[in-house]
This record gives C-alpha cells, structure tokens and sequence, in this order.
C-alpha cells in the first residue's frame, strides 16, 4: 500500500497536494488558445496529441503520482483565467485531464461535462436530481457509487468559488476504513456485504431504480475500494420501501461517525482556475453548504469531469 494512502488533517500539508503548473506548461497552453483561437474545434475533438504538451504532459505525470502514490488527491494550480473565457478554460481543461485518463460520460444521456452549481433543485429519492446542482451540504462520497462502472477520477475545474461556504472536503478511505475497524470491528462485515443505492433515475425504463454494492471491497492489488454515499443508500431503501435491519442501520451510522471526524479531513478552498483531481474510489469527497453571490455571473461554478481508461465511453461501460 502506498505510504501517503492512509492520512489525516496532521499527517499533510498543501505540498503533499498542490501540483503547480510551471512556466513552460503555461507557454504551451498559451500557445495551445492561440491555435484554438485561430482554427476552432469542438472540445470533444480536442486531442493531446495533436498540439506540443511536454511541459503539461509532465505536469500530469506528477498528478498521476500524487493521485495514486501520495495522498490519492491533487490541486493543479492552475489555469491563467484572466487569460480565457469559460469555454476556453474547459477547452483547456479538457486537454490536462485528457493527460491523465479518459473523458467518460456522466450521464445516461451521453453527457461529459457536469456543470456543479445551484440550480434552486429540490431532491428526493428517485428523482434524479444530483446533490451536486444543489447548495446543500454534501456528505462524504464516491462519486457513482451506485453504478457497475465509477470513474477512476473526480475532477474539477474552479470558475467561480462562492460569497460564503462551499468548501471541499476530503478524506482517505484507507483512513476511514482503518478508524471503522478500529471501532466498530463487529461491523466490517456488514459493510463487506451489498446495500441497496439509488440509482438517480439513471437506468432504462424497465429497469430496477436501485443498485446492490457493498461500501468496500478489496481492489485488484489488496488495497481498499469504496462506494461511500450514505444518502444514495438511504434513498435506495425508501424507493424499494424496504426496512433496514438493525446491523444495516448500526453499520451506516458508524461511517457517520467516523465521517464526524474533523482530524481525518483536509479542507480547501478552491480558486479560480485551480483543479481538483480526486483518486475516486480511494478518496471521500464532500462539500459545505454555500452562499452565492447575487450577480449571476458571479455564482458559485465548478465543471465537473469523469475520467477512466477501462471498459468504453459510455455511462454504464
């Protein structure tokens, strides 16, 4: 297991995390906007191998590195914004991420990029609507989790950050896995076994609205993978009008109070520009509940991107 895998609050610093973007990897994408700029293509023609990214390429190699060896999250800071419209950075944005694995779609639908903000949406189970086109407080998570297929990373690109609150959190799921059994050892075994999550009305119509998957398992290489999204859970069982037993209810209320745990987490506060690149089955991400700005042009607006290299490109592949 990495020695960085198992972290908490104390055991970093941002230099475990940030990963600058130098000089040179700047003039590339300079140079990259100037022939966006003169011949345009649509983002999702855009190809790393079509333009001089040597600097960029290494710049991600090292995000590979952190992502997987170091703490398993990354901040790439970060894109010159006062250089570029929003299509243009998420052009940009497109092809850093296209660096380190590939572009999947979010959606059933086809959809790649996920505008996270507030959409004044109200949820409720079934009903499709993310948590993430919401101001509310999101609970620690793995992104998919009610999905065959989970993107192997998170990513997200900073537009604007809000007036108050909003701030990411993250945790080790080697951290929260070794905490719950330290605790509640007679539980591990529960959450070894299927639960039932909401499936966000991502499926076809004739079929099911809920997905079996245990929170952890044990990954390819004996490391700990994980499914954490207590709310998709909760849900799951009020769509299948189904009781929880007592040692379902015990087990999901332990990873409460390990998520209660403010020495386990790392809190950042995003910035214009900055990326947020998360290992997601090996990394818990959450978020506070925020304020916006009243100008619509100045509210809250990170975009999200799924990556991951294995099986197709489609939602559910």
């Amino acid at each position: 297991m990495p020695a960085n895998r198992a972290w908490t609050r104390d055991t970093l610093s941002p230099a475990d995390w940030t990963v600058p973007l130098p000089a040179a990897a700047l003039a590339e994408l300079r140079d990259v906007l100037a022939e966006i700029r003169r011949a345009p293509l649509p983002t999702f023609l855009l190809d790393p191998r079509d333009f001089t990214l040597d600097a960029c390429r290494a710049a991600m190699d090292e995000v590979r590195r952190v992502t997987r060896q170091g703490p398993m999250f990354a901040v790439l800071d970060r894109l010159p914004m006062a250089e570029l419209s929003h299509d243009e950075a998420t052009q940009l944005y497109w092809l850093m991420s296209s660096l380190l694995a590939r572009p999947v779609a979010q959606k059933l639908n086809g959809q790649m990029f996920y505008d996270v903000r507030d959409t004044g949406a109200k949820l409720k189970p079934g009903s499709g609507i993310r948590p993430t086109v919401t101001n509310v407080d999101l609970r620690f998570h793995n992104d998919n989790s009610y999905n065959e297929t989970p993107p192997d990373y998170v990513c997200l690109l900073c537009l604007h950050p809000a007036k108050q609150g909003g701030v990411s959190q993250v945790v080790s799921v080697a951290t929260v896995h070794q905490a719950l059994e330290e605790r509640f050892p007679e539980l591990m075994d529960r959450l070894y076994r299927p639960f039932w999550y909401d499936r966000h009305a991502e499926h076809q119509p004739d079929e099911p609205t809920t997905f079996a998957a245990p929170v952890f398992e044990c990954g390819a290489d004996g490391t700990v993978k994980a499914r954490l999204a207590l709310s998709k859970i909760f849900a799951g069982y009020e769509l299948r009008d189904e009781r929880m037993d007592n040692e379902t209810a015990a087990a999901l209320a332990a990873v409460q109070a390990v998520f209660d745990r403010p020495e386990l987490r790392v809190e950042l506060d995003f910035e214009p520009g900055q990326i947020q690149y998360v290992n997601n089955r090996a990394t818990g991400h959450a978020r506070t509940e925020f304020v916006d700005h009243p100008e619509p042009e100045r509210k809250r607006h990170l975009v999200r991107l799924w990556l991951r290299d294995s099986g197709r490109r489609g939602y559910r592949d």
